[in-house]
């Protein structure tokens, strides 16, 4: 009995371990999407700050990642940016692997 309430404990450790890790590649991932947004938008050094916080604050808003598409969509678009849906999705791609790259580099 002992035996499966230690590895109940286990699977329950583990599980939260992983749920942390992926809320802070998300997170990571989320920060340098808003870079790559506020460098495409010129955003002063402040500007940009303040944008990757508000692109983190995003994923937020419903679960999954369309809530950060939406809003780096409508604010490349209203900056009069060039950018497309699929250049949008290529870069959270992209900056997931660059986020989970950086973080595992910090273990």
């Amino acid at each position: 009995m002992t035996d499966f309430k230690d590895r109940e404990r286990a699977e329950e450790a583990k599980f939260a371990m992983d749920e942390e890790t992926a809320f802070r590649v998300a997170a990571r991932r989320n920060r340098l999407l808003g870079e790559w947004a506020a460098g495409v938008m010129n955003l002063t050094p402040e500007e940009t700050e303040a944008y990757k916080k508000a692109v983190v604050q995003a994923d937020f808003e419903e679960a999954g990642d369309e809530d950060v598409i939406r809003k780096l969509l409508g604010d490349l678009t209203g900056a009069g940016c060039d950018v497309d849906e699929a250049q949008v999705r290529a870069q959270l791609e992209e900056k997931a692997i660059e986020a989970k790259r950086q973080l595992m580099s910090e273990s």
